[in-house]
């Protein structure tokens, strides 16, 4: 499953998902005819509208344990196992997984499988943000293990690790001051730990970070954890 801001802003984001996937003895079926997964009508309160885009994505996708579908987005995955048991209470939880979380629950890989002509990451420090949908889903640390058994990189501690980004879906447009703040705080923490990377497994996070990044001029660079997984991926 794509998800609405890998298909408008991240498309990186998704050939690198493949490739991830791909690696791991995946094979990847893509349905061109899946949409947005519902969440911000569902967010708003417009259960109807949802149910709408819900059911469409159900019925396009279907989603079995011999073909679950796979996200890189703790958000839309939230959305899809958890909102969709909300709009048809009838309905069983959908197969649907985080990638970090199909990665090493699913496949059982602990550690990114490289080989010796993968490129190292030459010293980066990475600053590695915890979405607060990853959380609500039951997501540990699954995607920052795979990202430091990647050669080269170290992922540094920061202060108040655990706080939300600010972005929160529709909440950074209607609050965008307060929304402001709580990202410029984070940046701020991520900054004095001497990172010069931000990853996570989100890209609302990475989107509200970076514009946040950009307009402030700080000397910090965002990526999600597929992107680092794929880039480890020999030629």
């Amino acid at each position: 499953m794509l998800t609405c801001l890998c298909d408008a802003f991240y498309g990186e984001v998704g050939i690198a998902t493949v490739r991830v996937l791909e690696h791991a003895g995946c094979e990847v079926e893509f349905e061109e005819r899946q949409t947005c997964c519902g969440q911000p009508p569902f967010n708003a309160g417009d259960w109807a509208a949802s149910r709408k885009i819900a059911k469409h994505n159900l019925e396009v996708l279907q989603p079995t344990q011999e073909i679950p579908v796979i996200a890189p987005s703790g958000s839309c995955t939230a959305m899809m196992r958890e909102g969709y048991s909300m709009l048809f209470p009838e309905l069983e939880h959908p197969e649907c997984f985080e990638l970090g979380e199909f990665l090493v629950k699913n496949l059982g890989i602990d550690s990114w499988p490289v080989h010796g002509s993968a490129k190292p990451f030459s010293g980066r420090k990475v600053a590695f943000h915890r979405a607060c949908h990853g959380r609500g889903i039951g997501l540990k640390d699954e995607q920052e293990r795979l990202v430091r058994s990647l050669p080269g990189i170290e992922i540094v501690p920061f202060a108040q690790s655990e706080q939300c980004c600010g972005f929160g879906g529709a909440f950074a447009a209607t609050h965008g001051k307060l929304s402001d703040g709580i990202g410029s705080e984070k940046l701020h923490n991520i900054i004095e730990s001497g990172a010069d990377t931000i990853v996570s497994g989100d890209m609302g996070c990475l989107m509200h970070l970076s514009g946040l990044i950009q307009r402030q001029g700080l000397n910090i660079v965002t990526r999600h954890f597929a992107e680092l997984l794929a880039e480890a991926i020999p030629a």
